[in-house]
């Protein structure tokens, strides 16, 4: 009985031990704990305060081709709908389709000619309101705000003289055109959505273990006796990650369009060569982190730490305009924000690069910086 007490005690003196031993390699992998601490404080900020499923104050355009009073106060009634923000007034139709499709402008409204005179003569005149609806749930509330808006827009102008037109039905209608996803399925928003976040999965976690992998083997003294430069070092484990992706994509492209049925609608070769620019970047990230962490741990510990924002605040599972600016300035920075607008404006609305010149421009520009980043760390982790 006393030898089965020692035994006993023995056996939890030895766990203790052991429990002691992971605290202090915890303590002593700084990466492990800073991921600990940060990633609760992070969904905390970004679930409590950058998410929200009912955007206001949306970004619409204005196209008045008529002055009266009426066309003032319809345009009053929208913004104290707190659903729309006029920012742009369109001079033409055509550069009213162009803030739609370049995505500048979730919605477009358009005010015909002689608007208050065929009211005044009760002709029933259409004000037309295009809708970005992409993001079914972006425009959902914004567009079920439309409909109560000619039972109380002209309140205060049909009196006096007026007051005839007030009747049972409204003194003008709202013609609602749901563009490039009228039946609001949200199989159209997600899928193509899907292929930028499967993309910075696994090129982030492929390379992010490039070069931490070599130190814990032992090979990365092989490579460094070799006559290569590191920025040849760096491209050697970028491109065949590349073709890795390149087939990734394809796949993803062909369920898509077969199995799906989401529209491909503008360039097929735009679209293959900003997915190249967009994998490039993420591999870039990718091998940035394993020249910083020491262990193959670290790197996806810190692969994670930047997948987790990239998916919550790029407008992929929630509405990028319903963010606080903060969260946008945030989200701006991000890579998959401007993938994002790039592959459903090309599958969904058929942009080409005149509309998503900007998105390009930010993209590659994430992408010179990293590549940058990735060649200066990896000459310190040689030094």
């Amino acid at each position: 009985m006393k030898y089965g007490r020692t035994q006993f005690s023995m056996f939890w003196l030895r766990v203790q031990a052991m429990v002691i031993k992971e605290f202090i390699e915890l303590r002593r992998d700084r990466a492990t704990l800073a991921m600990i601490v940060s990633i609760p404080i992070m969904q905390l900020i970004i679930f409590g305060f950058a998410i929200n499923t009912n955007p206001r104050h949306l970004p619409t355009a204005l196209l008045a081709q008529d002055t009266s009073q009426f066309a003032r106060s319809i345009v009053g009634t929208l913004k104290a709908t707190s659903y729309f923000n006029v920012v742009r007034e369109a001079s033409s139709e055509r550069e009213l389709d162009y803030l739609i499709k370049s995505g500048e402008v979730m919605f477009a409204i358009q005010i015909p000619p002689d608007f208050g005179r065929r009211i005044r003569r009760g002709e029933r005149p259409a004000m037309l309101v295009i809708a970005d609806a992409t993001d079914p749930s972006a425009a959902g509330n914004a567009v079920a705000a439309l409909e109560g808006l000619t039972d109380f827009a002209f309140k205060r102008d049909l009196v006096g003289p007026s007051s005839i037109l007030k009747r049972k039905e409204a003194p003008f209608e709202i013609i609602i055109h749901k563009r490039y996803n009228p039946a609001g399925e949200t199989r159209i928003n997600i899928v193509p959505g899907l292929l930028g976040i499967i993309l910075t999965m696994t090129m982030l976690i492929f390379t992010a273990l490039a070069v931490t992998k070599e130190t814990e083997r032992g090979t990365l003294e092989g490579l460094l006796a070799m006559p290569l430069q590191p920025t040849e070092i760096m491209l050697g484990k970028i491109i065949p990650y590349i073709l890795v992706g390149f087939v990734q994509m394809s796949i993803i492209l062909t369920a898509a369009r077969f199995v799906f049925q989401v529209p491909i609608e503008g360039s097929m070769l735009l679209l293959l060569t900003l997915t190249m620019l967009f994998i490039t970047a993420n591999l870039a990230m990718g091998y940035t982190f394993s020249t910083i962490s020491k262990t193959q741990l670290q790197a996806v510990q810190m692969s994670f730490m930047f997948f987790l924002p990239n998916i919550l605040l790029s407008g992929f599972m929630f509405p990028f305009r319903g963010m606080p600016n903060w969260a946008q300035y945030i989200g701006e920075v991000l890579p998959l924000t401007h993938f994002n607008r790039i592959v459903r404006g090309i599958m969904l609305k058929g942009a080409g690069i005149a509309e998503l010149g900007q998105e390009a421009l930010m993209l590659g520009g994430f992408t010179i910086a990293v590549m940058a980043l990735a060649v200066i760390r990896f000459k310190r982790t040689l030094d």
